[in-house]
């Protein structure tokens, strides 16, 4: 194509404006992708537009995975659409929930004497393998219940031992791991069963099978027992997922006590392959507050 000297003259002049009104705007690309998995999640990036444009947004600034709690109560035309948005965009999805509690009920109670709650639970298994399928999901996230304070607590772990077996036997031949999370009874979730990545290794054992792992949610674990980067290595072989979020307030990395820069140089030294949740809100709204979130991971990928 010959360009004409007016031309290019005319492009010339453009061509900072256009540059300046992109950097006004905040769109553009910054192609250096992450080097980890990090994964943020619908209302990351809310003022981007709906979900596929927080995708697409995602992606531009180089993260390279997506999770969604919500993802199998989306119409099943949106979950096409959003594995679709990944796939084009070469984005891992991480987890979704399998089986969501009646938090609100203290509910299901999977080791109590009724094995009602169980069953529900198993049919919750056995239709989130259809939601995988469509949205290439490799994990999807679990909670054992809440305690019965009828039941012996030993009792209530061989039932749930029992119960993540049959689970994990249901999705294993299908590719897809469910992961266990424990989550802290001080301040979010009291009364849930399991509280405590140790505790997520004792059930895991009992389950012994590759169906069963557990989410390792640093923000639950640095509330509920702390010492994290030896229970992490502790439990290593039985952990499937990590997520991220900062303590207090369960913001983006630097808004609190944790030391991310140290988790990431210690996953990394693991070589850790996987997705890491973005399992957490932003410190400040608005895209002020998604800059800051992005910096913030651009400030521990360097770790």
């Amino acid at each position: 194509m010959n360009l004409s000297r007016r031309n290019m003259l005319a492009a010339a002049a453009v061509a900072p404006l256009v540059i300046g009104t992109a950097c006004a705007q905040g769109t553009g690309s910054n192609a250096a992708r992450f080097s980890l998995g990090y994964a943020p999640h619908e209302g990351s990036f809310a003022s981007r537009g709906g979900l596929i444009e927080q995708i697409a947004f995602a992606a531009d600034q180089g993260f390279t995975a997506w999770e969604d709690n919500e993802a199998r109560n989306r119409p099943v035309e949106e979950q096409r659409r959003m594995a679709k948005a990944l796939a084009d965009r070469g984005m891992t999805m991480g987890v979704f929930v399998a089986s969501m509690p009646k938090w609100s009920e203290s509910r299901p109670r999977l080791g109590a004497n009724d094995g009602a709650e169980r069953e529900a639970f198993l049919a919750d298994i056995r239709s989130a393998v259809e939601v995988a399928k469509r949205l290439n999901a490799k994990h999807a996230t679990v909670v054992t219940g809440f305690m019965d304070p009828r039941v012996p607590v030993d009792i209530q772990t061989g039932r749930v031992i029992d119960v993540m077996r049959r689970a994990g036997d249901i999705v294993a031949p299908h590719g897809l791991t469910l992961v266990m999370e424990p989550l802290n009874t001080r301040r979010d979730h009291p009364g849930v069963y399991m509280q405590s990545i140790a505790q997520g290794y004792a059930v895991a054992r009992g389950v012994n099978g590759p169906g069963v792992k557990i989410l390792a949610d640093v923000y639950h674990e640095q509330i509920q027992s702390g010492n994290l980067i030896p229970t992490l290595d502790t439990c290593w072989n039985e952990i499937g997922y990590i997520q991220f979020g900062d303590n207090p307030g369960r913001n983006e990395p630097g808004t609190g006590e944790i030391n991310y820069a140290n988790v990431v140089k210690w996953l990394r030294e693991r070589r850790y392959s996987g997705v890491i949740g973005m399992e957490h809100g932003n410190s400040v709204k608005g895209r002020v507050g998604e800059d800051r979130l992005i910096a913030a991971y651009r400030a521990i990928d360097r770790a």
